[in-house]
């Protein structure tokens, strides 16, 4: 699905020196080195002329002036001619054979000529093996003689015959001299020779192959009519070309193709005349072209082959004259360069790429020799030789140029001959009627000379803009180097006009007329040109060194432009791109080296092969396709392009070692090694077309590009298109819906529904909402929403509870409305209405059932009601429902309708057996109204409903209610409201009240039996609580006496001590006891100085007062001694954890380190590796542990999770979490409020009692200890989130005085007393 473009053509002229007898100078004998990139050519006057791959760059070789050369010469007698040359690397010099059978080694940088040996019969052929080491030579007496590099004989073998031509005093002819009959394999393990049969009395040949170390004969082909001695082993070994001549049997020539054992594969006809010939077969390197020189009757041309899907194509032809007598090699190293040149010194360097035949229509347009396959890929795709239809010629086709906008499409080829054509094409929509059928195309009729046209486009559809080289001797260009004074690169403007009428629906192939508008000669190599699809009749050219003009035919002129491309790029694409609301040119450009242009900067280093695909109608390009050489497939967005975010989501486009990585949004592997994309389908296709190295046609819909083309088509409203989409490429349907946020949808659910108007669609599409956004979750990598504020709106109604739990139930109610109003009644439209209800969340299946019971009264009723035909039968109707829902679900919400018949309907259609619902239902049948709903309330745990019925049944079922609202204490509430008679609610109360009690609830219980007037429950509640006021409250609600509150104040003093309330026990202890000692040491105990020096001062007892300082200073004292303690762990905790965290971050830089220099190996590899260093603890060194250790049950990995939970909080030394523990245990040394709260109130007591020096002391320490730790911990969290520890600034004692100055004032310091702070 390719076509071999020739971008580049650079031609000079020798200038050969000297006549011979009258006659010109000619060139007879080429050689190529390829380590200096020189050419030699060996003249007819015995010269060698030698010149540089480079000179045809340096000086701009456009024929204008000669091109430089060294002209060396060899002396040879009078009668003597060179007959063979070939150059030799090792001997860095040329080896020359002669008619009379000197071998000479010629030095080109010495002008040295050394007579090495002479071989008897004359030289006929030097053909040196591809490594270089031997050479082999056949001579006049029909020999082979194989040697050295060192002139050392190895062996020689006999033909069966000398060569006919062989006489010393006779002259060779001009191309006898040129025959190469020696064609080596591409390894040097054999070589193949044409040889005449000596048993055929007819000129039948031979191919013979023979062994390189032994010379003994391999294989041997049958005898055919072989032409001349044209023979060309592929460089890869795999084929031997040779030429059939068929004129006995009135026929062209045959390229035929043989196996190393003679025996013959394959062939092709090259469609030529029957006295055609072909002198030279040549190989390129890479095996894959096949170029022949043919000499016809009235011109030679050199043809180039493609081979692929079983045909061989005839790529590119070139025409020149046959007085030129022309000779070509291919370069050695470069496959696509062939350097061509002519007996009289013109020499040109041709350099091909190879350009996609997919335009951008999506159109493939496929030479073949003298024929254009055209095949719409959008509508057939399939790989040539096959195609729709085919344009005939005049002559091979050289180049094309298609012109495809507002519905016009036209085509223009150059041709070999010179002639340039034009076709109109028919709309596509035709184009199935022409399949099959060929169109003769005529060349347009011209007056003016166009030249050879190297670049052609379209700039609109009746102007083309050509590059044009004048001066060639081709034939068929018709130009001369003095003709018009013209010579060299001109850019050319060409009008085309039709003097026919456009017939629809059929091509428009013969009448055209074209004409010169006007000429710009061009001082550089153009490598390409492009139209500019954002400015009319506008183009870019490309010149050498990547440089670009932008091209305006009103003006005529070029002007410079700012995109140029850093080196020569090929293959070049101007798109149009959206940039803030306008449209602008972007220019791709991918270089000989895999480095793919853009905007002027490189893109991609390692490209093989690029395409755009647009999504719009207006062909703006959205995304760009790339391959790389690592056979992955880029979907790039033109927006990460313009706006600089390529590193970041592409990871520059080279895939690593992690597979996890290269499963990557943005990349897709492309099975198949050599790959290529050529083409697009734009538009709904979203499609990429690849082309295997085999010939094959891939097509493939990558997920970026197809749900891109569904969101422009929601976007675009185009609703049924979309849903089209969804289901052809299997994308969640909930995308349609999530777009732009479900509550948009809601306002287009009716146009969804009128325009997909396809019930079996939509209700597919129903079944598949799904109450989650999926374009968050699954698609979130692949799409970006173009609604992004709606989206921003709906997410934060999502955040406040009303977004994904309303989704399905909201779109599902939209779309039942909108089937309602949009269509016609019809048994399917009710059926998709039930799967809306169905599918609703949660499942509106009573309400299902209702239209269900509609339906089946309206056939019970036997009316001839027209509404029965637009309904489905109830039958169909629930079994529709029973598919879409649980059969259980179904027959409770039947039940629940408390409608019996139709729970059994439900049931017998369910296939369930009538043993297990009749009996049931016959004793449902038989209750009471009431009782019946009750009861079936009952078994659908429908606990308030079944409550309702049960009390409105009457007193009777008194208990019933009772005993249901015990079961269920949800139900109290409601049986309040619902139970009038006063005694029965207090029994309800009091059963309430012991629910709570017996759930711990003892506030709630306490409250509720006072609700009831059950006051002895109340205290016992209250007490259960420890809720003292509440008990003694309700003590004396019960009038309880004297002594018996005294001695339930002693018990609830004594109960609060043990549960460690000294506090509360103080407070009965001084209220209601008078116990005024026993209220002292509590309010001790409970560490409340104040209160307890306030109390003592109170009664004004001494010994309380000397209690209460002896008890605070002790206090005091030991706290000094817990803060500097304190103090010290602080300190070498910290120490610890600075220790921890720098080995840390050692091993983590090693880890680093060593996981870069294993992103080489393998995927396995690299996991098993890097899997090795998990779990590590601060001390481990890398100890590697083996595979079969690794691998864990689960079992005992959740075992080890329960024990890690169960010792959380320990500080285990060494361990993995050690680093973390020691900042937790930090954080948690910190002051807390109820400690801040008694520092303060010890700090005042000791002021009061005089004792200000140790009230000093003990803030001093309680202030210390807290800046530090306060320190330390904000150390710790600074140095976590680091990667580096400074040991400057990453120490206590800064960080101490940056607390110190940052919480001064703060809530944390609120305990201290201003008088003690330190200045």
């Amino acid at each position: 699905m390719n076509n071999l473009k020739l971008y580049s053509e650079l031609s000079s002229k020798l200038e050969l020196n000297s006549k011979e007898e009258g006659q010109e100078e000619i060139l007879l004998l080429s050689a190529f080195d390829i380590e200096r990139s020189r050419l030699f050519f060996a003249s007819s006057a015995t010269r060698i002329y030698t010149t540089h791959l480079s000179s045809f760059q340096n000086d701009r070789s456009w024929g204008k002036a000669p091109l430089p050369a060294e002209v060396d010469s060899v002396d040879l007698e009078p009668s003597d001619y060179m007959t063979a040359l070939e150059y030799l690397m090792e001997k860095e010099a040329l080896i020359i054979g002669t008619w009379h059978g000197l071998m000479l080694l010629h030095s080109v940088d010495g002008n040295g000529t050394q007579v090495v040996g002479r071989v008897e019969g004359g030289i006929r052929c030097i053909a040196p093996s591809p490594d270089g080491d031997l050479l082999a030579v056949i001579n006049g007496f029909g020999q082979v003689l194989v040697m050295t590099h060192d002139w050392d004989l190895l062996y020689e073998t006999e033909l069966e015959a000398a060569l006919e031509d062989f006489d010393f005093s006779g002259q060779p002819t001009v191309f006898s001299r040129c025959e190469t009959p020696i064609s080596w394999r591409g390894d040097g393990k054999y070589f193949a020779k044409l040889s005449e049969d000596c048993d055929s009395s007819t000129l039948l040949k031979k191919i013979k192959v023979w062994e390189r170390d032994t010379g003994e004969l391999h294989a041997t082909s049958e005898s055919k009519a072989f032409m001349g001695s044209a023979l060309e082993w592929m460089p890869s070994g795999a084929k031997i070309a040779a030429v059939y001549d068929r004129k006995a049997d009135n026929q062209c020539p045959l390229i035929a193709f043989f196996e190393r054992n003679g025996l013959e594969r394959s062939s092709f006809s090259i469609n030529e005349q029957r006295d055609a010939t072909i002198e030279i077969l040549r190989w390129n390197c890479s095996s894959d072209l096949l170029a022949a020189v043919v000499r016809c009757e009235k011109h030679d041309a050199v043809k180039i082959w493609f081979f692929s899907n079983n045909h061989w194509y005839l790529k590119h032809e070139i025409r020149y004259s046959k007085q030129d007598g022309v000779r070509f090699m291919w370069d050695p190293t470069k496959p696509l360069q062939m350097i061509c040149w002519t007996l009289g010194g013109h020499i040109t360097i041709d350099n091909f790429i190879w350009n996609t035949a997919v335009m951008e229509n999506s159109m493939a347009l496929v030479i073949d020799d003298s024929k254009i396959l055209v095949t719409p890929l959008s509508l057939y795709l399939m790989p040539p030789p096959m195609y729709l239809f085919n344009l005939k010629f005049p002559s091979a086709v050289r180049d094309i140029s298609l012109y495809s906008k507002n519905s016009k499409n036209c085509l223009a080829a150059f041709l070999s001959d010179g002639c340039l054509c034009v076709i109109e094409l028919p709309s596509p929509d035709t184009w199935e009627e022409l399949e099959g059928k060929q169109f003769i195309v005529e060349a347009s009729v011209s007056e003016s000379v166009f030249g050879s046209l190297v670049h052609l486009i379209w700039l609109d559809s009746h102007i083309l803009l050509t590059v044009s080289h004048y001066g060639f001797n081709h034939y068929g260009s018709r130009t001369s180097s003095n003709e018009d004074g013209l010579l060299g690169f001109y850019s050319q403007e060409i009008e085309l006009v039709c003097s026919e009428n456009h017939v629809p629906g059929l091509p428009t192939c013969s009448g055209w007329h074209a004409k010169s508008l006007r000429q710009n000669s061009l001082e550089g190599l153009v490598i390409g040109i492009a139209s500019n699809p954002t400015k009319s009749c506008s183009a870019f050219i490309q010149f050498d060194g990547g440089k670009l003009f932008e091209y305006t035919t009103r003006i005529g002129a070029v002007k410079h432009s700012d995109m140029s491309f850093s080196s020569s790029c090929p293959w070049m694409s101007v798109v149009s791109v959206g940039d803030s609301g306008s449209l602008k040119p972007l220019l791709f450009g991918l270089d000989d080296l895999g480095r793919l242009h853009v905007g002027g900067r490189i893109l991609c280093n390692n490209c093989s092969s690029f395409s755009v695909y647009s999504n719009l109608a207006d062909q703006v390009i959205t995304h760009l396709i790339l391959a790389t050489k690592q056979d992955l497939l880029c979907i790039v967005g033109i927006g990460d392009i313009l706006h600089g975010e390529l590193d970041m989501k592409y990871e520059d486009f080279i895939p690593t070692g992690n597979r996890r990585r290269e499963e990557n949004k943005n990349f897709i592997h492309i099975w198949e090694r050599g790959a290529k994309v050529v083409g697009v389908l734009h538009g709904d296709e979203a499609a990429v077309i690849l082309q295997t190295t085999r010939g094959n046609l891939e097509c493939i819909y990558p997920r970026k590009l197809v749900l891109a083309s569904i969101v422009n088509a929601m976007v675009e409203g185009r609703f049924k298109d979309a849903l089209l989409m969804v289901r052809r490429h299997r994308i969640d349907f909930n995308v349609i819906v999530d777009h732009c946020g479900w509550e948009a949808f809601l306002q287009s659910a009716a146009e969804f529904v009128r325009q997909v108007y396809n019930l079996s669609h939509i209700t597919e599409f129903v079944c598949a909402i799904k109450n989650e956004n999926i374009t968050e979750r699954l698609y979130k990598d692949f799409i970006s929403l173009p609604c992004s504020k709606d989206t921003e709106d709906v997410q934060a109604r999502d955040s406040r509870g009303l977004g994904a739990n309303n989704k399905v139930s909201s779109v599902l109610l939209a779309i039942r409305k909108a089937l309602e109003e949009q269509l016609p009644e019809s048994p399917a439209r009710e059926l998709c209405i039930l799967t809306t209800l169905a599918r609703s969340d949660p499942p509106a299946i009573e309400e299902a059932l209702e239209r269900i019971k509609v339906t089946r009264e309206m056939e019970l009723s036997s009316s001839n009601d027209p509404r029965r035909k637009s309904y489905p039968s109830a039958e169909e109707a629930l079994k529709h429902l029973l598919w879409l829902s649980d059969a259980e679900v179904i027959f409770e919400a039947a039940l629940g309708l408390y409608d019996l018949n139709l729970a059994a309907i439900v049931a017998l259609n369910s296939q369930r057996d009538p043993k297990e619902f009749l009996p049931f239902l016959q004793e449902l049948e038989q209750m009471p109204v009431v009782l019946m709903r009750y009861n079936i309330d009952l078994r659908l745990r429908r606990f308030a409903k079944a409550l309702k019925h049960i009390v409105s049944a009457g007193d009777a079922h008194y208990e019933d209610s009772m005993n249901l609202m015990k079961k269920n204490p949800q139900l109290f509430p409601l049986g309040l409201q619902l139970i009038t008679n006063p005694a029965k609610r207090k029994e309800v109360l009091e059963a309430w009240g012991d629910h709570l009690s017996d759930e711990k609830c003892f506030d709630d219980a306490a409250t509720t039996y006072l609700c009831c007037s059950s006051l002895e429950k109340a205290l016992k509640s209250y007490r259960a609580c420890s809720n003292w006021s509440g008990v003694l409250t309700v003590a004396g609600l019960l009038k309880m006496g004297k002594d018996e509150i005294m001695q339930l104040s002693h018990e609830l003093s004594e109960e609060l001590q043990a549960l460690g309330k000294p506090g509360e026990a103080a407070k009965i202890a001084l209220e209601y006891c008078g116990d005024v000692n026993r209220g002292v040491n509590l309010l001790i105990s409970a560490r409340d100085w104040e209160e307890a020096l306030r109390v003592a001062f109170l009664h004004r007892r001494e010994d309380l007062i000397s209690e209460v300082k002896n008890a605070s200073l002790e206090c005091a004292s030991m706290l000094i001694g817990e803060y500097e303690e304190g103090l010290e762990k602080v300190g070498k905790y910290l120490a610890r954890y600075l220790a921890v965290r720098q080995r840390r971050l050692l091993l983590a830089a090693k880890v680093r380190s060593e996981e870069r220099s294993m992103s080489d190996l393998d995927d396995d590899a690299a996991s098993e590796a890097s899997s090795n260093f998990s779990g590590m603890s601060a001390y481990t060194t890398g100890s590697r542990k083996s595979t079969t250790s690794s691998i864990i049950s689960s079992a005992t990995s959740k075992a080890r999770d329960m024990r890690r939970q169960r010792k959380r909080g320990k500080i285990r030394p060494g361990s993995p979490g050690e680093e973390l523990a020691l900042a937790e245990h930090l954080k948690g040394m910190s002051l807390t409020a109820g400690a801040r709260r008694e520092l303060k109130s010890l700090l005042l007591s000791l002021v009061m009692l005089g004792e200000e020096e140790i009230a000093r002391k003990l803030q001093r320490a309680g202030e210390n200890f807290q800046l530090s730790q306060m320190a330390a911990f904000q150390l710790a969290e600074d140095t976590m989130s680091s990667d580096r520890i400074d040991e400057h600034a990453h120490t206590l004692e800064h960080y101490i005085v940056k607390v110190r100055t940052e919480v001064q004032n703060s809530e944390a310091f609120s305990w201290r007393s201003k008088i003690f702070i330190s200045p």
